[in-house]
């Protein structure tokens, strides 16, 4: 590959915008970088279900022309984008990695989708997952296995798997992913970005294959806290074709993201999170926590009594509601499904009522407040974003093995509150490690303040060695 080009792909969002902005690149240059890069790595991480590059190509013309017309529509035109393959696009296949909708071309897209297009985004194509998102591996039998780029032989995370190996690899500037039980911020962590989970509500979930109607987050992950909030500002707003949209302001979320870590307020969970947490990890997590102290965060320990009763609430609502979703096709067509999922949607049809209708007063209780009381006194609350060592892609295919990937980030899932993910360190196998914020209802303002305090205490944050 040549220089030029590695040197774009390796560009934050924010530094390519200004470039576009101060007409230094232009945004078919960089679709033609991203495109070259998707083409030398492809074969090895297997990130994109599709590839758009001729309607890429389009895309970044019109950007240009629209651009030197005086026509600029902010930090994301002309910026090469891609989002996980759940996400429907008009006249693009959106398969949600399953073979059941393997060949089904919506007519229209996504809310999200037309916003990133709105605000000049260009589509670079549709990227890899589990299986209808339900897994945390994004290894998949119909589309094939999404790779960490740090090591071809370990999983990803997932679901949104493609979604972060992608930003990583340099094949996209920003991608959309989708969060159930962590899927945004799992394979954030397990790949070396940043992922976002937004308050349930923020951005629309219209147009998103769904996989538990009461969890689902839309949300963006990108290489920096700073790329992150502008492609969440571009997605974040009320929507009226979507019944859990809320009409709630959307704040200025640079605003304040530069304040840094002096004051604030960061609550270190005594319970539940540093359980069955691999000690590299939990060591890395606590050094980090301890970097952000050092800078002057007021860091205290919290107690957290409901993280487990949130943590299982949420597992309950996940399992009846993806079971309920594919009741049309399951198990009449079960051989189409693959193993894995196939193997979890037969395992949760035993929920008894009483214990769904309990987990759901407990969400509701904590998203009506209950679970910002647990903030009282901090800004923010700061753990691992998963305890769990990265498995091989070959362990991961093993039926019924024992997870607790999700047992930290399941609980902002049934909250609805904000959290993202921020790599802070590398295991002793070479693979990121993820610091996770908490905050309240509406404020990913103060998550995202928070994460950008530890990345500028932290520095630069490696790329994976993908250009030898």
């Amino acid at each position: 590959m040549p220089a030029m080009t590695q040197d774009a792909v390796r560009m934050t969002l924010e530094d390519a915008a200004a470039a576009i902005r101060e007409r230094r690149l232009s945004p078919t240059s960089l679709v033609e970088s991203c495109l070259a890069r998707i083409e030398m790595l492809e074969p090895r991480l297997n990130a994109f279900i599709t590839v758009t590059a001729e309607l890429a190509r389009e895309q970044a013309r019109q950007a240009e022309r629209e651009i030197a017309g005086g026509r600029y529509k902010g930090p994301l035109h002309g910026i090469p984008v891609a989002v996980k393959d759940l996400f429907a696009t008009s006249g693009i296949r959106t398969t949600a990695g399953s073979r059941i909708l393997a060949e089904w071309v919506p007519s229209e897209d996504a809310t999200v989708v037309r916003r990133l297009r709105e605000a000049g985004a260009v589509l670079l194509g549709k990227l890899g997952l589990h299986e209808f998102a339900y897994g945390i591996s994004s290894v998949n039998p119909h589309f094939g296995d999404v790779r960490n780029p740090w090591d071809a032989t370990k999983i990803p995370g997932g679901s949104s798997g493609g979604s972060a190996v992608a930003v990583v690899a340099g094949e996209a500037y920003a991608a959309l992913g989708s969060d159930t039980g962590g899927s945004i911020r799992i394979p954030a962590s397990l790949c070396g970005c940043v992922g976002l989970k937004p308050t349930f509500g923020r951005a629309s979930l219209f147009g998103a294959v769904p996989l538990a109607w009461s969890l689902d987050h839309p949300g963006p992950l990108a290489r920096t806290v700073r790329d992150v909030a502008l492609a969440m500002a571009a997605i974040a707003g009320h929507d009226s074709r979507d019944p859990v949209s809320v009409n709630q302001p959307v704040a200025d979320l640079l605003g304040g993201i530069e304040e840094g870590a002096r004051q604030l307020r960061v609550g270190v969970p005594a319970d539940h999170v540093w359980d069955e947490c691999d000690p590299a990890i939990a060591a890395a997590v606590r050094a980090a926590i301890d970097a952000l102290a050092r800078a002057g965060a007021l860091v205290r320990e919290v107690r957290w009594p409901r993280a487990a009763e949130y943590a299982k609430a949420a597992s309950v609502i996940l399992g009846v509601e993806a079971r309920a979703y594919h009741e049309g096709a399951f198990p009449g067509r079960s051989s189409e499904y693959g193993p894995l999922v196939r193997a979890r949607l037969a395992s949760r049809g035993d929920v008894d009522a009483d214990t769904y209708a309990r987990s759901m007063k407990l969400l509701r209780e904590a998203r009506a407040g209950g679970a910002d009381r647990d903030l009282d006194g901090v800004d923010v609350l700061a753990m691992p974003t998963v305890p769990t060592r990265a498995w091989t892609i070959e362990q991961a295919k093993e039926i019924g093995r024992p997870s607790e990937w999700t047992r930290i980030t399941q609980i902002f899932d049934l909250t609805g509150q904000p959290a993202i993910s921020v790599p802070c360190g590398m295991d002793p196998a070479g693979l990121p490690i993820g610091l996770q914020f908490a905050a309240r209802m509406w404020d990913e303002a103060g998550a995202l303040r928070a994460a950008r305090a530890y990345e500028l205490v932290r520095g630069p944050f490696p790329l994976p060695p993908l250009d030898g």
